[in-house]
């Protein structure tokens, strides 16, 4: 008995309509981001596993998609331990690649192995796959695309500014309006840590405050107190978690973290690139200060930000990113300052569908269809099609002689605006019928005078 096809959780195949809602996202962000002035790059599918583990923080290690050496891998493990059953110390015997789990590690990495081919500051974006062994649900896959831009060797929070604009333009774009960007300061978190006194436990505090959305305020005050930090600290922290734009955060951040140089740091840079949007304005784009945003992500030393999509669309975030200062000092290319976002384009996609704001005409991969009347009307029509083609008309024929309401059913299912007719009789006459399928009407045009149809077609 055949084996019945299937394809691994978290992954999807993607039809013509869908491929073609997804190409609509992508290309609308690259258009933008070389607006914006950056160049594009790609890396491999999967890097050494050395150059990912240790840059997301332990909860990332482990969401790494490991690739088994080729070969008899078992064959090199030691016995000792094989036998402890250790995943830390088995890992690296039977494992030394991974697929990407984010492009900006290897981004980092690309930058030191290419540094004295760019010229710095250097702004590149990158659209391509990541994987992640995440459980999956709504709007969290395990294979997903992502979009990033990013800037190094720019220490200027102007580049933040630039960032915040440039979400603003792509989701404007797209027709999303009143998305919600909320910003945040890795400062800001240390200065917290600092006052409250979990200054050394600033990594899990900060992993726990990423989860706020996911887990509630009980969920991460239990987490909180679960990594040691005390019921003390958690019950001083937790009145700021509630800071909104209306109640003047800065004013009462600034009281919070008087003692606090590192804080003090953080107020000052946020509230420069606050002021800078609200000077230049946004189109549809809304700005907020959310200072339990933690971004759990161990690289970012600065600004964090994070996109929510409009009141009312339940789904994770659709973009985030951040100030990392020193991410290629792991790779040895010290105090080189960077700064970048990602656009999650499949969140994007389900934000768009259920909102229904693709364009209604966006899966029409054929705008006119050649109706097959036989061999002589088809080499009739190929120079016709090819005319079309030439003047970037989607243009396609009937690949076989069929009953004409088949060739119509066929028209109909694939949402082909036009269809052409060029059978005996206008064969004859050197004339061409057009019909227009939503409209239901129909033009002769001669073959001389087809570009008059096509001046029609034009928007």
């Amino acid at each position: 008995m055949a084996q019945k096809p299937s394809i691994p959780k978290g992954t999807r195949d993607f039809t013509p309509q869908e491929v073609a809602k997804r190409n609509y996202i992508s290309d609308t962000i690259k258009r933008q981001f070389e607006l914006f002035g950056f160049q594009p790059i790609e890396t491999p599918s999967f890097e050494n596993l050395d150059t990912l583990l240790g840059k997301y923080g332990d909860e990332g290690d482990r969401l790494i998609f490991k690739i088994l050496n080729s070969g008899d891998y078992l064959n090199k493990v030691d016995d000792a331990v094989y036998k402890e059953k250790d995943p830390v110390k088995l890992t690296p015997q039977i494992s030394e690649k991974a697929l990407r789990y984010d492009l900006t590690v290897p981004f980092a990495r690309y930058v030191v192995m290419h540094q004295n081919e760019i010229d710095f500051p250097f702004k590149r974006y990158q659209i391509q796959p990541v994987w992640r062994a995440d459980r999956p649900q709504k709007g969290r896959f395990r294979e997903f695309f992502q979009c990033d831009a990013d800037v190094v060797g720019a220490n200027s929070p102007i580049q933040e500014i630039e960032l915040i604009q440039l979400y603003d333009a792509v989701f404007t774009d797209l027709g999303l309006k009143q998305v919600s960007i909320k910003l945040n300061h890795r400062k800001i978190l240390s200065g917290i840590a600092e006052v409250i006194g979990a200054h050394d436990k600033l990594i899990p505090f900060t992993v726990a405050l990423d989860k706020l959305d996911k887990i509630g305020k009980e969920g991460v005050v239990k987490e909180l107190l679960a990594n040691g930090i005390s019921a003390e600290a958690v019950d001083l922290a937790m009145p700021l978690f509630t800071i909104s734009d209306k109640n003047n955060p800065f004013a009462v951040l600034s009281n919070f973290l008087t003692d606090s140089a590192i804080g003090q740091e953080g107020i000052t840079e946020l509230k420069y690139i606050i002021e800078g949007i609200e000077k230049l304005g946004l189109l549809s784009a809304e700005v907020s200060i959310d200072v339990s945003l933690a971004r759990g992500l161990n690289y970012y030393t600065g600004t964090i930000m994070e996109v929510a999509a409009p009141a009312g669309v339940s789904m994770g975030s659709i973009g985030g990113g951040g100030r990392y200062d020193d991410l290629t000092g792991i790779f040895g290319m010290k105090d080189l300052s960077g700064v970048g976002i990602s656009f999650g384009l499949d969140r994007i996609y389900l934000v768009l569908e259920e909102l229904g704001l693709f364009p209604e005409t966006i899966d029409q991969s054929v705008e006119v269809l050649f109706m097959n009347f036989g061999e002589k009307e088809v080499m009739a029509c190929l120079p016709l099609i090819r005319t079309l083609r030439a003047q970037g008309i989607k243009t396609d024929l009937y690949p076989t002689e069929a009953k004409l309401q088949k060739q119509f059913k066929y028209a109909n299912n694939r949402n082909i605006p036009f269809v052409a007719l060029l059978g005996k009789d206008e064969l004859q006459e050197q004339t061409v019928v057009i019909k227009n399928m939503a409209k239901g009407s129909q033009e002769t045009y001669c073959w001389k005078e087809l570009v008059s149809f096509i001046e029609t077609l034009r928007p």
